[in-house]
């Protein structure tokens, strides 16, 4: 009878070990991102029974490289330190490369173009809408010549047209959106203060009309919420579900791909809402008594 080899005790402990810290750093990297055993399994292609081996106890088997591999890419962090080769979880230049991207807007159909994929990928998901003016999406074509009149990247009919195409998306039945500004940007724009000072009284008039019409239309799929803006501050942004957020800062975006920094602005945006001073089903109310409040009947 011949006997079985048997794996050296020290070896055998050194294996231990090394899938012991595997376990450790990779449910470590799982909580960072905030993704769950499910989540992380459909985003490496694995069952999720295969992983809830991997992470038991008593396995003491290294999963296979290509799979360590993936577990890697989709949680930001490098082979290395999942294997407890490295002390440092980054992956240096290409992790910054995936955290942060700067998509310049240079010309109206790299804007447009950018824009509208980012709205088409997120369809079925809630996407969260800071706008730096009122809404791009409820503004009259009027509003539009008036705003796009000397503005060098896009022209009027371009803005109409990518207007047009969100909209269109917004009356998708998956389709949700919220939107978030202050209640004193809205009053600003109906009193024709700031850069609508030139702006018509008649087309102040139908772009309120308009605006309330098309979210009484659109509710609950697309809602807006106003906060005080003496209290609360936002940059423009939109959280586009779990795919990215980005950040709107005149001709360029700051796009973000982690789950951590899609998560920090969602929570962002969370605390605008709840600070909402007009809530989404108020609004058509709240713009009509706005007309009032300012002399436009």
């Amino acid at each position: 009878m011949v006997k079985k080899a048997e794996m050296p005790i020290g070896r055998s402990a050194d294996r231990r070990e090394t899938v012991a810290a595997f376990r450790s750093r990779l449910e470590s990297a799982m909580d960072r991102v905030g993704i769950n055993q499910s989540g992380l399994a459909r985003a490496i292609g694995i069952d999720r029974s295969t992983l809830s081996q991997l992470l038991s106890r008593s396995n003491d088997r290294l999963p296979r490289a290509d799979t360590v591999a993936s577990m890697a890419t989709a949680l930001q962090v490098s082979t290395d330190w999942l294997l407890g080769l490295a002390e440092e979880p980054g992956r240096g230049a290409a992790i910054l490369r995936e955290t942060v991207e700067i998509a310049m807007t240079g010309s109206a159909e790299t804007d447009d173009s950018l824009i509208e994929h980012w709205h088409a990928e997120s369809v079925g998901y809630k996407v969260r809408y800071v706008p730096s003016s009122i809404p791009d999406l409820v503004k009259t074509d009027a509003v539009l010549a008036y705003e796009y009149a000397t503005y060098e990247a896009k022209s009027e009919a371009e803005a109409k047209t990518s207007i047009e195409n969100r909209l269109a998306q917004s009356r998708v039945p998956e389709a949700e959106m919220e939107i978030c500004c202050s209640w004193q940007m809205m009053e600003s724009f109906a009193k024709g203060n700031g850069v609508w000072c030139e702006l018509p009284v008649k087309a102040r008039l139908d772009q309120l009309d308009y605006m309330a019409a098309l979210l009484s239309e659109l509710y609950p799929r697309v809602r807006l919420y106003l906060f005080d803006g003496r209290r609360m501050f936002s940059v423009p942004y939109t959280v586009f579900g779990p795919k990215r957020a980005a950040v709107f800062l005149g001709q360029m975006y700051f796009v973000f791909n982690t789950r951590e920094h899609i998560r920090t602005l969602s929570d962002h945006f969370d605390g605008l809402i709840r600070a909402a001073k007009v809530q989404a089903h108020e609004m058509p109310g709240y713009i009509l008594s706005l007309r009032k409040s300012v002399g436009i009947n």
